[in-house]
């Protein structure tokens, strides 16, 4: 294990991490309302603290393994959601709790938007703006930015990029060089963020909170600058804008760079050439997980707003739209956004969007949850088990599209459900042995796991009310859903350690 190597990585990560705590200081000095010397201080001791790291261990340069991959993935997301708590701690009116600070970062950074804040409209717009902030960059994974980089400074990416993607097929690269991969990512990410930004702006909301809650929707966080979440605002358009966007950002990544028209170059007898790929929609509708999506939002939407039609919830059929519409998306995409508490909604809602939340987002995109693809691949081998059932001698396979898929991906999917299953059940043991009921805590196994936020019961609203030790379970379970149960698993093996 290349223990200097993978030090000296961190330490550049950590400095370049530091240079994010600038903007809320910036806007601290800019509005006057308070937070600016707490991330200053933030700044200079994380800068410092990155650069002593890289110092020390500046002339350990070699190739990264799969398996230093694996550890850097790992140490990264929690040495950087320690060091994004650093702000939370900092003495000042508006300090939390060390267990606090770290749960806070810790949900921003792996986008879940579970919190343990109240009264944050009346924290300083430093603090506001750092939340979604985190999550933004939390959203696309900062080591995908970090592989763009990285290269420049003689660092291999391709482990990192394979550690850090969520899906079941991660050896895909949209161009020839990992670093054009990462790039291409974040230009898109950053274009629908621009584009999220000024479509909220023009709806109605201050700069300021539009560019907060673009952060937060293309991030599919759920945090917002209110107590009320998107329930603060009392207009149609702009909760509609945040259901198309979180779309958007639930699809495959992959899918918008096929989409999207661009000009590639390449050389040609010595001579560089440029070409221009037009990109067609079409790609959107030949893919089966994005019809997939499509579909199940679109069933879950329906029995959403016929049961609360039905119970005649609200008082006007509109609002049973929308309302039914926001927050099915919200939930299934697991962005966690609320305007209402759908919590208190009749019947078997809360339970259902609950459920919904384990399929989550396509692979490939800023969602959590199972991913689309894994659970359409088990239900296409739980038909093909049936079929041998019923015919011992036939011969069947799991197709995606036009090909047949290996056996090998089908078997690693049904073994991240395993684990997946069998982490669920531990996680959820954890928080009842520290306090929570079973309901309750079955609520924030989900909405930890899955990146979701909002549980039930005593979490349905926040955290707060969660003892500390509950607190510690929640950001294990934050981090495992994050990288995807086996990035964080496969350190606690002991193979993983064998020479």
């Amino acid at each position: 294990m290349q223990i200097r190597t993978i030090l000296r990585i961190l330490g550049i990560l950590i400095a370049l991490f530091s240079v994010t705590l600038i903007p809320p200081a910036v806007l601290a000095y800019f509005y006057e309302d308070g937070g600016g010397w707490a991330f200053l201080l933030a700044f200079v001791l994380s800068l410092v603290i990155g650069i002593l790291i890289w110092y020390a261990n500046r002339t350990h340069k070699r190739e990264l393994k799969t398996r230093e991959g694996f550890v850097i993935v790992v140490m990264f997301w929690v040495v950087l959601g320690t060091v994004g708590a650093i702000p939370f701690w900092m003495p000042d009116e508006y300090t939390l709790s060390f267990t606090d600070a770290m749960f806070e970062s810790f949900s921003a950074l792996t986008t879940t938007g579970a919190t343990v804040l109240t009264g944050i409209d009346e924290l300083p717009h430093a603090y506001r703006f750092y939340r979604q902030q985190l999550q933004w960059l939390g959203g696309m994974g900062i080591i995908v930015l970090a592989v763009a980089i990285l290269p420049l400074l003689g660092i291999g990416g391709m482990q990192l990029y394979r550690a850090e993607i969520p899906g079941p097929v991660k050896d895909s690269k949209m161009t020839p060089r990992i670093a054009d991969t990462a790039k291409q990512l974040w230009y898109i990410y950053l274009g629908l963020t621009i584009a999220c930004a000024l479509a909220y702006w023009a709806a109605g909301m201050t700069p300021f909170n539009a560019i907060g809650h673009a952060f937060s929707t293309v991030a599919i966080g759920g945090f917002s600058t209110h107590d009320a979440s998107m329930g603060y605002y009392d207009n149609p358009v702009i909760h509609m804008i945040c259901v198309l966007f979180l779309l958007i950002a639930a699809v495959n990544f992959a899918l918008h760079f096929s989409a999207v028209p661009r000009l590639y170059s390449r050389k040609v007898e010595g001579q560089q050439q440029y070409e221009l790929y037009r990109g067609s929609l079409k790609v959107y509708y030949k893919d089966p997980e994005f019809r997939a999506l499509i579909a199940i939002q679109f069933a879950l939407i329906t029995i959403v707003v016929l049961v609360l039609l039905s119970q005649q919830w609200f008082g006007h059929w509109s609002d049973a739209l929308f309302h039914g519409i926001f927050q099915t998306v919200s939930i299934a995409t697991t962005a966690g956004f609320t305007t209402q508490n759908y919590a208190t909604w009749p019947l078997f809602l809360p339970v259902l969007l609950i459920f919904a939340s384990f399929i989550g987002g396509s692979a490939g995109s800023t969602g959590g949850g199972l991913k689309v693809i894994r659970v359409l691949l088990l239900y296409r081998q739980g038909m093909r088990e049936i079929n041998r059932l019923i015919h011992p001698r036939g011969v069947f396979t799991v197709k995606w599209g036009n090909r047949a898929l290996p056996d090998r991906v089908v078997q690693a999917v049904w073994g991240f459900f395993a684990a997946y299953a069998l982490v669920f059940v531990i996680i959820m043991l954890l928080f009842i042995a520290t306090g929570l009921d079973d309901y309750s805590a079955f609520g924030a196994t989900a909405a930890t796991l899955n990146n979701l936020g909002p549980g039930l019961g005593e979490v349905a609203g926040n955290f707060a009310s969660v003892s500390d030790g509950g607190k510690w379970v929640a950001m294990l379970a934050m981090i495992f859903g994050r990288l995807e149960i086996f990035t964080l698993l496969v350190l606690f093996t002991p193979a993983f350690w064998k020479h």
